[in-house]
């Protein structure tokens, strides 16, 4: 990046937004207007939980080209990085992941616990540090069983990256206890125990 382009800092933190959604767009609506060539940084991939999606259609509706370049989001990168292959050929055939935090603004809930407490594959959950006791709650409600092993993995790929193992009945109540915060990545299912063999090497672990 050239030392005379300007910079915007649009960073969002939980509880902490430097512009909302909507000043996002406009600003990036405005810039292109100008004629400046806009390039939109974000972290991981931007049509996975990064609202890119969003962002996108705005600047089809004002008639602004663009071009996405794909990245590799946090939801598989913070994983493999921390020793947790999220598919494995005896423990996990599939990987949903999902939201730990809907739009509080929906009419109703988009997630069907249900279906995803009878999933034997791995869950990763993101931006759901929260609510990572209801979200832990509802899978048991619908049927997970309570012994399932989770990894909270806080600042993931970052020297300070720190993994809080447990299962789905106790995982609340240790992040609760050693203060787990956003960021993290929130992984479901057998794979977790491969961190033990794979990942311990690049990682602060409590259990």
């Amino acid at each position: 990046m050239p030392a005379s382009a300007e910079k915007i800092d649009v960073g969002k933190y939980a509880g902490n937004h430097t512009m909302s959604q909507t000043e996002i767009n406009e600003v990036l609506v405005q810039k292109a207007k100008e004629g400046k060539m806009v390039v939109r940084l974000k972290g991981g991939d931007p049509y996975i939980f990064g609202r890119g999606g969003e962002e996108a259609e705005v600047l089809v509706a004002e008639g602004i080209e663009f071009e996405v370049v794909p990245g590799i989001t946090s939801a598989i990168a913070v994983p493999a990085y921390s020793g947790i292959p999220l598919t494995h050929r005896e423990s996990a055939s599939t990987v949903t992941f999902i939201t730990g935090h809907e739009d509080p603004t929906k009419p109703e809930n988009g997630l069907d616990w249900e279906t995803l407490a009878k999933l034997r594959g791995t869950i990763v959950i993101l931006m759901g540090v929260k609510m990572l006791g209801w979200n832990a709650d509802e899978l048991i409600k619908h049927g997970k069983d309570p012994k399932t092993p989770v990894a909270v993995i806080e600042r993931g790929t970052r020297p300070d990256q720190r993994v809080t193992l447990g299962k789905l009945a106790t995982i609340a109540d240790l992040a609760k206890e050693r203060k787990v915060k956003t960021p993290a990545i929130i992984i479901v299912g057998d794979v977790v125990n491969l961190h033990k063999v794979l990942g311990e090497q690049h990682t602060r672990t409590e259990f």
